[in-house]
Order: structure tokens, then C-alpha cells, then sequence
């Protein structure tokens, strides 16, 4: 079912989102969170397309926010439920100056008691955590490699990196993650050095250097390859090196000193499967936290800055000891005074 209004306003909105589920005969309501996605005219349909898809396994009320061109303040919207989705679409295209208040709009949309995240398939803000319709959501969502210049994309993610903060770029690593995991599993040699193949400007690969990095504390190389992707992973040992070389973005070979080569599964990923992925957890990623800071450590920065909130606690605190320092020292200052004049007292008699 497919409902469109025009010049509309969210509780319009809201009410054609109740209408639509009675009509479909689904009163109730089975969505396990909202996705937010803010995107524009010309890629809202790609993303529309891995939303639906990855709501099989989420079910949620995707908000589909699509940027428009035009002076006049307005708003449109499309309201889907069925149409291939186990959840409810809301399509919600604003105009004019309204554009520049998309939280107001998205707020009384959103599901009740129910987690919020917030993905931008594209560009997205400087500092996503500030920016105001992502101060609805739980997790934010970005992916670096769609940018003209990833790598700077990339710099920008770790500079103003928050807490529930990710990014799909290190989302395509789990698989390698896994497999060079597993092999250490397999094969526990001291690790002296490693060096990642890729494609230039990938920022994975940057990530997963970082994490090798971290991880086996040893110097990693960086390898330009004629691609896809990452190319190859070599991880030196005594013996010879462990070995993931994926030429093709499909198939792996994967080796170790003195056992034959093996075959692995280790295709790139379609952006469905990414954002499904990332949608079963809600949780701070402690681990892409650590490899953004050892990313900062290698590009002569320090670790990641504290978020207004942490910086405004911490400002608070400080400022409650100054004044428990004070006022003991003006306790003590007191005392000091009372004792003095008993003394004094006691000379004159």
C-alpha cells in the first residue's frame, strides 16, 4: 500500500502511517527500531533498495530523509507498508527553509520505546554526533569510500570520533578481521612485521593496518595493488609468512609455513549486507574506537577528543572539587583563627 501526501506535516503523516497498517489488517506493531536515512535526489533510491532488504532481518520504520531543491518551504511524503518490506517506509522529501529543521519534522515519526540509528550513504555532516537530527539516534552510520577523497573522509571520521559513531568501511573488514584471526588461531607464531595490498585511497585498508597495528604491535606496510579492494593481507614469521591473497574479490588463497594453500570464500560485500550487519548491534564498538586512535597515533595525532558531554562532566567535576578544596582550606583557615584567639585568651588571664 502506497499512500502520498503532499504539502503535508508529520502528524498527517503519522496518522496515514496508522491508517496504512489497519487497511493492510497489521494494527500491531513488530519493528524492532527506526532507521533514519538522509540522503538526496539522486541516490535515495540505492539506498532505499539496501534499507528494505536489510529490514528482512530488522524489521523497523525506515524514514527515508531526501533533501529537495526549491525556495518555498514545503513537505512531501510517501508512506509505504508491504511493498516487499516487513516494516513501514516513509519516504519524506523537505523543501526550503524546512530543510534546515529536519529533526523537528522526523521527531514525532519516530518509533516509542524503540532504538534510533541514523545512516548517511553519502555525504554526511563534519561531526556527525552534532549534527541535530543525528542527536536522535543511538548509533550513526557513515561510509568513507563514498567520498571524492576518502582518505580525508576518513581523517575526519577518527578527528571528531564519538561514541556510537561507525563507519562502513570498517564494517567490510569483519571478514578479513575473522579469517587473519582464525589463522593466528591456527598457526600461534610470533608475528615480526606485516604489510596490507590494496587499491590506492582505500580507507579499509588504512583500518585494517591500524588494527594489525594495535593488535600485534608490529610496523605494518601499506602496498598499492591494482585492486579490488584489499588485495592481500602477509603476516611474517619466522618460518614464512601467513598469507591472504583475494586478487579477484571473490575467492582467497589462504597459507601458512609448511602446509598446502587453501581456498576461502571471502567475496566484497554488497551494501545490504553491511548495513544489515550493523544493525545487530546497538551497542559502542570498543574495538573500531581503538583502531581509530591507533590510526590518529600513526598520522602524528593523539587519541580521539572528548564529546561536549564528557568535556562539560568533566569541567563539572573539576570545578566541584575546587570548591570542596576551598571550602576545607576555609574550614581550616576557621579553626586555625578559633585556635589562635583561645590562645590568646588564655595568655591573658
Amino acid at each position: 500500500m502506497i499512500i502520498s501526501l503532499s504539502d503535508t506535516t508529520s502528524a498527517k503523516i503519522s496518522s496515514a502511517l496508522l491508517r496504512a497498517r489497519r487497511n493492510a489488517g497489521a494494527p500491531t506493531m513488530g519493528m524492532v527500531l527506526t532507521l533514519i536515512i538522509v540522503t538526496d535526489e539522486d541516490h535515495y533510491q540505492d539506498a532505499l533498495e539496501s534499507a528494505v532488504a536489510a529490514g528482512r532481518e530488522h524489521p523497523c520504520r525506515i524514514l527515508l530523509v531526501v533533501s529537495g531543491n526549491g525556495r518555498r518551504a514545503g513537505l512531501d511524503a510517501e508512506v509505504r507498508i508491504g511493498e516487499g518490506t516487513t516494516g513501514e517506509v516513509v519516504i519524506i522529501r523537505m523543501r526550503g527553509e524546512l530543510a534546515r529543521h529536519q529533526a523537528s519534522v522526523v521527531r514525532p515519526l519516530l518509533l516509542p520505546d524503540s532504538p534510533v540509528v541514523i545512516w548517511w550513504p553519502g555525504k554526511c555532516p563534519n561531526n556527525p554526533a552534532q549534527d541535530e537530527l543525528a542527536q536522535l539516534a543511538r548509533r550513526r552510520i557513515t561510509d568513507s569510500a563514498t567520498g571524492t577523497r576518502p582518505l580525508a573522509a576518513l581523517r575526519e571520521r577518527a578527528e571528531t570520533y564519538e561514541e556510537g559513531d561507525t563507519d562502513l568501511s570498517w564494517t567490510r573488514l569483519t571478514p578479513w578481521r575473522a579469517l587473519l584471526a582464525a589463522s593466528l588461531d591456527q598457526y600461534p607464531a610470533r608475528i615480526r612485521g606485516a604489510e596490507v595490498e590494496a587499491e590506492r585511497s582505500n580507507p579499509s585498508a588504512e583500518l585494517l593496518a591500524a588494527w594489525l597495528r594495535a593488535r600485534l604491535k608490529v610496523e605494518v606496510k601499506l602496498r598499492p595493488s591494482d585492486g579490488p579492494g584489499i588485495t592481500a593481507v602477509r603476516m611474517t614469521t619466522a618460518a614464512g609468512d601467513i598469507a591472504i591473497t583475494r586478487p579477484d574479490g571473490r575467492l582467497a588463497s589462504y597459507s601458512v609455513p609448511g602446509q598446502p594453500n587453501r581456498l576461502v570464500a571471502l567475496k566484497r560485500r554488497e551494501v545490504t549486507e553491511l548495513i544489515t550487519e550493523e544493525l545487530r548491534r546497538m551497542d559502542h564498538d570498543d574495538v573500531f574506537a581503538a583502531t581509530l586512535n591507533a590510526y590518529r597515533r600513526q598520522n602524528g595525532r593523539g587519541p580521539a577528543k572528548k564529546s561536549a558531554a564528557k568535556k562539560s562532566a568533566g569541567q563539572r567535576t573539576a570545578a566541584a572539587k575546587g570548591a570542596t578544596q576551598k571550602t576545607a582550606a576555609a574550614r581550616g583557615s576557621a579553626q586555625k583563627t578559633s585556635a589562635a584567639k583561645k590562645s590568646t585568651r588564655k595568655a591573658a588571664r
